[in-house]
């Protein structure tokens, strides 16, 4: 890591020491999929690229740099997608190609340690602290983790480095694509009190806006709240959140964890109420599940419907199967008649959920528990 800080207080002490201060590098890869489908696909270069479902149905799986200049994302549904731009050119995707290319990423990280978190098939957390060339500097390690990356694939990722996982994620995201970014002890204060916290990893879009009634938007904002507020307003969250708003993250590297579940969540601008639109908002959130669970071969038994009601209380319905699940189609179909179940709905929805657990850990690489928010 680039140089070393002066610890200014006993809090900024504490979480600094420099007796544990560890060196996390987050590798992204640069829009993954679609990257892949214009490296191997020349006429797709340099244009607005989707990969997955069709002009006419599906969901955008990921999307070029080109499409996002449109405001096309993943989970967006495609007539959506086409109708922000109209020259997008939809792709099927080729999970085993995304796979093979993501193990020649992973034996690159091999080289440097064994300590290794995949979190997809295009992110990783890398500690090198203690690592296998003996380089003192995160930043050198980076650099050359990314160069190798280039070199061997033809394609370009982004690295953040810093002292803990959530800095380093944060990090990698502030010079997308092909860049760099680094956060010391010294300025990672600095840099956290000063991010919008709907920037931050673990803030999704309806926990910022509570956040935001709360008169926290910032950091620093964050930063000014006690313990027994944000647990107060944010359950166990809160603790998380304290911890980071001050540069704490003790959480540590751990490779091959078991998968338990994969999940996709989405809170509404507007309540609903009827089954049709409800059923249709489920869409985005199975194409999301299953495409992780494809692009992993990972299969899955149980699919799981979460319901959170406009009074904030929740409900869940599941079914297990006694084979896999064979695609997003029949996922879609258990979780439109698992939300049937409770209709008419008694009270209007404001947030839907889809969760695949019961997966086979030998069909896919052992990552750690994710939940997917849109």
């Amino acid at each position: 890591m680039v140089g070393k800080m002066t610890s200014r207080s006993s809090e900024n002490s504490r979480a600094f020491d420099p007796a544990r201060q560890r060196k996390i590098i987050h590798i992204d890869m640069d829009a993954f999929y679609a990257s892949v489908e214009q490296r191997d696909n020349p006429e797709l270069r340099g244009r607005p690229v989707a990969v997955g479902g069709s002009a006419a149905r599906g969901v955008v799986a990921a999307a070029s740099y080109e499409a996002r200049k449109f405001g096309v994302h993943s989970a967006m549904p495609s007539v959506t997608a086409k109708r922000k731009c109209p020259d997008l050119i939809f792709v099927m995707p080729r999970f085993d190609v995304y796979r093979a290319v993501s193990d020649q990423i992973r034996q690159i990280f091999a080289e440097y340690t064994p300590l290794i978190e995949p979190l997809s098939l295009d992110e990783a957390y890398l500690d090198v602290t203690e690592n296998l060339k003996g380089m003192e500097i995160a930043t050198d390690i980076a650099e050359e983790i990314r160069a190798k990356i280039t070199a061997t694939t033809g394609l370009t990722a982004s690295a953040g480095v810093s002292y803990n996982k959530f800095l380093a994620k944060m990090a990698s995201d502030q010079r997308k694509p092909d860049g760099l970014f680094v956060i010391t002890p010294r300025n990672g204060p600095a840099f956290i009190e000063a991010l919008p916290v709907k920037k931050f990893h673990g803030v999704g879009p309806a926990t910022a806006e509570r956040m935001k009634r709360l008169g926290i938007e910032t950091g620093l904002d964050l930063k000014a709240r006690s313990l027994v507020f944000l647990q107060e307003h944010f359950g166990k969250s809160g603790a998380y959140f304290y911890g980071i708003a001050r540069g704490i993250d003790q959480r540590e590297v751990e490779p091959d964890r078991v998968r338990k579940s994969v999940g996709a969540e989405d809170t509404f601008a507007e309540d609903l109420l009827d089954l049709e639109p409800a059923c249709k908002e489920l869409a985005p959130l199975v194409e999301k599940v299953w495409g992780y669970c494809a692009a992993n071969a990972i299969s899955a038994r149980t699919v799981t419907v979460k319901i959170k009601y406009s009074d904030f209380t929740q409900a869940t319905r599941s079914r297990t199967l006694p084979t896999p699940v064979t695609g997003s189609a029949e996922i879609a179909e258990i979780a439109s008649a698992l939300l049937s179940s409770v209709y008419p709905f008694r009270r209007s929805i404001r947030l839907l959920g889809v969760t695949l657990s019961s997966l086979d850990a030998a069909t896919g690489p052992p990552v750690s528990q994710l939940k997917l928010s849109l």
